[in-house]
């Protein structure tokens, strides 16, 4: 019992049409938002488990993420969280959450998240602290943990190095090119954007991230987009109150059915601050287009103009075969 109500948390909250688009689907930033609300309570409630320096748990990564069913207003969202892995200075959670019809009863799977959250002192905000251990329940939990933690941290250094790119601007783009649908948004950090820290909650800068992809999906297709996954996104530095971010998106990929959308946010330091613009979070969000009756619609074809452009689609074809691979394994895996 005890343990639980340390390293488990849930809730839920009924779906609103501000929380939509409009045909009726909640926005993919909206779920990563809950997602990352149930994360940030659990890690912080964990890490204050023991006498020590009081801290608040940051988000570092969301491992990939899909939304396996689309949720509508009028639904309830049930998440819930539970920490999973605990290394000396990181701590891993994982989110489900249900979409429930709260007329029929019925309930129906439509995340899976895995998040890692960083201990930061209130004291101090950048003293990284230790994480107090969690006890598993078997001996292989701490290994598959184990696994996954030095999977990412080498996931992150990688991402971290193909990260100076910047998105410019296009003079009258053609139609279907990557400069007509690539789009950026400018947004000043204010105190609700917040944690008690005065840094950004990652999942307020996920749910810009997320508007912005859906804003460059809209734009290619001209029809209901909806988010289908996320790959996974870095964390890599903090975002300060009173800081301009600019979130910039573009396309990167299209296979018949899915589109692949390279997501940046820039921030800008503005008050008090001699810092340059810096690289904050980076992601690859995938898009798929919807007919009005929710019928996954043929996407159209990206039409990649530079060098830079066809080396991203590639490298985007990748990304998309890797995961179809993977998919088609654990489907054979399941039938067995």
């Amino acid at each position: 019992g005890r343990d639980c109500e340390l390293s488990c948390a849930s809730f839920g909250r009924i779906m609103r049409p501000d929380d939509a688009n409009i045909a009726g689907n909640v926005h993919g930033g909206t779920i990563l938002k809950m997602i990352e609300e149930a994360g940030a309570i659990i890690s912080t409630r964990h890490c204050n488990s023991q006498a020590g320096e009081p801290c608040v748990a940051a988000l570092a990564r969301v491992e990939r993420t899909d939304f396996l069913s689309p949720m509508c207003i009028g639904e309830v969202a049930n998440v819930s969280a539970e920490i999973t892995y605990t290394s000396r200075h990181s701590v891993e959670v994982q989110v489900n959450v249900m979409s429930e019809n709260i007329l029929t009863g019925a309930k129906k799977l439509t995340n899976k998240a895995t998040l890692w959250y960083v201990p930061l002192s209130l004291k101090n905000v950048n003293k990284v602290l230790e994480v107090p251990p969690i006890q598993y329940a078997r001996k292989e939990q701490e290994d598959e943990g184990k696994k996954r933690y030095e999977e990412q941290k080498l996931d992150r250094l990688e991402t971290k190095q193909r990260n100076g790119d910047v998105i410019l601007p296009v003079i009258n783009p053609e139609p279907q090119t990557v400069g007509y649908s690539q789009s950026s948004l400018i947004h000043l950090v204010g105190p609700s954007d917040c944690t008690l820290l005065g840094f950004v909650h990652g999942g307020v800068t996920m749910k810009l991230m997320d508007e912005v992809a859906g804003i460059v999906a809209a734009r290619h297709c001209k029809t209901n987009i909806v988010t289908a996954s996320v790959d996974a996104i870095n964390f890599h530095e903090k975002i300060k109150k009173g800081c301009v971010i600019t979130v910039s998106g573009r396309m990167t990929f299209t296979s018949n059915k899915s589109m692949e959308i390279e997501v940046f946010v820039d921030a800008d330091p503005f008050v008090d601050e001699p810092r340059e613009r810096y690289r904050a979070v980076s992601a690859f969000f995938t898009y798929v287009s919807l007919s009005k009756e929710g019928k996954p619609l043929p996407v159209p074809q990206l039409l990649t103009e530079t060098e830079d452009e066809k080396r991203r689609f590639e490298e985007g074809k990748g990304r998309y075969l890797q995961t179809k691979a993977k998919r088609q394994a654990q489907m054979q895996q399941a039938a067995q």
